[in-house]
């Protein structure tokens, strides 16, 4: 299926070849969505093998970075009608063990990313009244085991910001959705 000027358009953080975000933006494509496909950077993303996925460089720990990619995408597309918060990076360890400055990374990426990027998206999703919010989390979130601490600590953050903005978001519209996914072992 080909994109069309009235293809959904959808932005997906942590595309890098290999993960969860690359199949996404792939499977989006090959349903005729207009995907932007964003990661820190720009050589992680280059290997996309659908015409109507383009490159975003964006890094969900910077405001400026995450501003700046929004605005870009609904300069270019015109909307926003799907965001996939999926950029995440592991932390696993003894948590006794952990370094602060890795445990920082964690939640800046993990839990800071989701929020810096609703916030950036939801001034045009509640304009238009309507869009959709994905936030990818895991079963870590609820469930947190021995070595991964620190991981699980920020998916259930993530979980919990997400499920709050669920509520929220339906101030705003009915036709403004915010879903949370959880994974589990992955094989993109």
């Amino acid at each position: 299926m080909s994109a069309t000027p009235s293809s959904p358009i959808v932005l997906v953080t942590g595309s890098s070849h290999g993960g969860i975000g690359y199949s996404l933006c792939e499977a989006f494509a090959a349903r005729g969505c207009i995907v932007y496909a964003s990661a820190r950077r720009l050589e992680a993303i280059s290997s996309f093998s659908h015409p109507s996925i383009r490159p975003l460089s964006m890094d969900v720990t910077s405001d400026s970075s995450v501003q700046k990619g929004v605005e870009q995408v609904i300069e270019e597309a015109g909307r926003v009608d799907v965001v996939v918060a999926n950029a995440g990076i592991a932390c696993h360890g003894p948590v006794l063990d952990i370094p602060i400055d890795q445990a920082k990374g964690a939640l800046d990426t993990n839990v800071l990313g989701v929020l810096r990027l609703a916030q950036a998206v939801f001034p045009y999703m509640a304009s238009r009244k309507k869009g959709t919010f994905i936030t990818t989390g895991s079963v870590a979130g609820p469930t947190p085991t021995p070595w991964s601490g620190v991981y699980a600590a920020t998916k259930a953050a993530a979980h919990a910001i997400t499920e709050t903005l669920q509520m929220e978001a339906k101030a705003l519209s009915p036709d403004i959705r915010v879903m949370l996914v959880l994974t589990g072992g992955v094989n993109c």
